[in-house]
């Protein structure tokens, strides 16, 4: 049994996999934000209720919207700011005795959608999350691609690529810089994009369904989005040319997006043809909690869950 733990802003979830059953079992728990020791705690009573209720032992891994430094073995670049700087797969591993996998959320959730899900027998998928923020992960071969600063994948704080005048210098960013993909593809910089060109300040929904309705200022502000989210991938698939783009996240829902994309990276993709396919995600917001579990394949389970069989 894989156990997956997916750590968000304002919850955790446990999710308990087995082989082609599927998911077996699911629970959820507010986060104790800013509560490091309470959230340690928090995943191992989960796990120890998922083991409980079904009556076996499973694996562990851990989705996490951060990574662990392979320099300093600490968690950095988490917005769960109360995790940043803190040893969380080795504490994870003591307080469950037993070694636990951690990784980036957005590389859970391609993993997932690169097993078994919507990219399922592509060699290299880009997975996407379009969401309060704009994260990457790319997998390759089923297997999660890292990076030497563990950060592969991580296109949303790279900056909007063939930018426009207006477009100049962009929004500011939290990482500290300007203009960076995020501020442009996330829900709230779609808002934000819409209330500045507008006047008005709608949600991502009523911004959609205006469109929908026949708003043209919706309208213009989805087609501005849209040709930046091209731009924006294109410049990934010139660097790493995937087999498939799957797109996950809130804003993976506007279904205009999968008409749009495929014309809009021709014009900027560096080749004659580009016929890339942009995907919605299969498994939707279950993406992140199955990749988790996904990090432990069944042929690498260990005999015995003690912290001895750590690999």
């Amino acid at each position: 049994m894989q156990i997956g733990i997916d750590l968000g802003g304002t919850k955790i979830e446990a999710a308990a996999l087995e082989g082609s059953a599927g998911i077996r079992l699911r629970r959820r728990l507010a986060s104790p934000r800013g509560d490091y020791e309470a959230t340690i705690r928090r995943i191992r009573d989960l796990v120890q209720a998922v083991e409980a209720e079904l009556g076996q032992p499973g694996s562990v891994g851990v989705g996490i919207p951060g990574t662990i430094s392979p320099h300093s073995g600490l968690v950095k670049n988490a917005n769960s700011t109360w995790i940043i700087g803190r040893p969380l797969d080795r504490d994870l591993t003591e307080a469950l005795d037993r070694p636990v996998r951690v990784a980036n959320d957005a590389n859970c959730f391609a993993l997932s959608e690169a097993v078994d899900g919507a990219a399922a027998g592509a060699e290299v998928v880009f997975g996407v999350i379009l969401g309060t923020g704009v994260g990457g992960g790319i997998v390759v071969r089923e297997r999660p691609l890292v990076g030497r600063q563990a950060i592969a994948g991580e296109w949303g704080h790279n900056p909007l690529p063939w930018p426009e005048d207006d477009e100049r210098p962009g929004p500011d960013c939290y990482c500290g810089k300007t203009g960076c993909l995020e501020t442009f593809l996330s829900g709230p910089g779609l808002s934000r994009d819409h209330a500045k060109v507008s006047g008005e300040t709608l949600s991502v929904e009523e911004i959609s369904e205006r469109a929908a309705a026949g708003d043209g200022a919706a309208a213009a502000s989805l087609a501005r989005h849209a040709g930046r989210l091209a731009r924006g991938l294109a410049t990934v698939i010139n660097v790493v040319d995937p087999d498939c783009v799957v797109l996950g996240g809130g804003l993976s829902n506007m279904e205009q997006l999968y008409a749009e994309l495929p014309e809009r990276l021709g014009d900027y993709v560096f080749s004659d043809t580009c016929t890339t396919p942009v995907v919605a995600a299969k498994h939707g917001d279950s993406s992140g909690v199955r990749g988790a579990a996904w990090l432990w394949r069944p042929e690498e389970l260990p005999l015995t869950l003690g912290r001895a069989q750590a690999p």
